[in-house]
């Protein structure tokens, strides 16, 4: 493959716009950002960034993240999502029995060993949550977390580039949290109806992260501050759906003002995701597609109809936030929660070149991964 330079449009690198510099890819790694080498493509305006990072994605392409998962669906979500501008992502697993569980790490573990492109290991939503808080997941499936479960958990986290866990803070124990965090797991707080000083004394045990924050989690009040206020005042990394449902563009505006740092997006995206299809099932339940949303039948929110590209597009012009900000919560931020920081999320001399460029509104004109453009 050639040295080829993208110029014409605004080239964010993850962190920042770098005015009037050009992206050179040669043999599918960043070879530099500066001036022009080699054969010259003009996209012709837009912005040119690294391709997107999801850390919660419950499917796509019509492939559920479910007990009959296998490498080759993991693959087919990942293909699908950088088609949509995600190049990396943590496929994602709700709350489920305990062989599906099981399967969803083998199927997990199968795809690290083959390399599949885009893979960057797996999330696990449940099933240690809060049926207070359940949500779209099943209340029946909810249980505590056992020592068992920490077994496996643990294995997994060898066999697995990256594991985050969403739990509550009343289904693990704290020596639970810290043997997991100190595995390098992920854990991230969520699906709880819990206090404060509970969510506080989490964090303290090693959970590092919170899990679509405002969502299916106790809110900020004035005399208890709930999961909502403990992240808030904590250093720990929150995810948002900003799709303009799950979270009023006012919440996210607060949200961001009281943390600079440690925000990033999800999607939170389905099986429908990169489909036409109007609905699917989940566990025996039918998901409905309407109006921009995902609900059961009972109209509970169930994920999002949603991609990163949209929802950077939401933050920037429904919640105010800076073009570079809402980017950067896409693309490198994510990356380094789950410690993908050195491989994903930024434009860097010497990385694979994966990359996005975003015409008006955030639409997605062209998706590169490995220095090839996708079909």
């Amino acid at each position: 493959m050639s040295r080829i330079s993208y110029t014409g449009a605004a080239l964010f690198d993850g962190t920042a716009f770098r005015p009037g510099a050009a992206l050179v890819v040669d043999d599918g790694r960043v070879a530099a950002i500066g001036a022009p080498e080699g054969e010259i493509v003009d996209l012709g305006g837009g912005v040119l960034a690294p391709g997107f990072v999801d850390l919660q994605v419950n499917g796509a392409g019509g492939v559920p993240v479910d007990g009959r998962l296998d490498p080759e669906g993991i693959a087919t979500i990942c293909d699908t999502l950088a088609r949509l501008g995600t190049t990396a992502c943590l496929p994602t697993l709700i709350t489920d029995t305990p062989d599906a569980t099981a399967a969803v790490l083998a199927a997990g573990a199968g795809a690290a060993r083959t390399g599949v492109p885009g893979f960057l290991g797996l999330h696990l939503e449940g099933p240690h949550l809060d049926p207070r808080r359940a949500g779209a997941h099943d209340p029946a499936l909810i249980r505590p977390m056992t020592e068992a479960d920490l077994a496996l958990y643990l294995q997994a986290a060898r066999d697995l580039p990256a594991l985050m866990i969403t739990l509550a803070p009343t289904s693990a124990t704290h020596d639970q949290i810290a043997r997991l965090a100190a595995a390098g797991v992920i854990v991230s707080l969520g699906h709880a109806a819990c206090t404060a000083d509970e969510a506080q004394a989490a964090f303290a045990a090693g959970a590092g992260a919170v899990t679509h924050l405002f969502n299916a989690m106790s809110q900020l009040g004035s005399r208890e501050p709930g999961l909502v206020g403990a992240a808030l005042t904590s250093d720990s990394a929150c995810g948002l759906i900003a799709d303009g449902i799950h979270v009023a563009p006012q919440a996210l505006r607060v949200a961001l003002a009281a943390r600079p740092e440690g925000m990033f997006l999800v999607s939170d995206c389905m099986a429908l995701a990169g489909t036409d299809a109007a609905e699917m099932r989940l566990g025996g339940r039918r998901i409905l597609r309407r109006d921009g949303r995902l609900t059961l039948e009972d109209g509970t929110l169930a994920g999002a109809d949603l991609t990163l590209a949209g929802a950077v597009a939401c933050l920037s012009a429904r919640a105010g936030i800076a073009p570079e900000r809402a980017l950067a919560m896409a693309t490198s931020v994510p990356a380094a929660v789950v410690g993908a920081g050195g491989r994903h999320g930024r434009l860097v001399p010497g990385r694979a070149a994966d990359f996005v460029h975003l015409g008006p509104n955030g639409a997605v004109r062209r998706v590169w991964r490995r220095g090839r453009a996708l079909p």
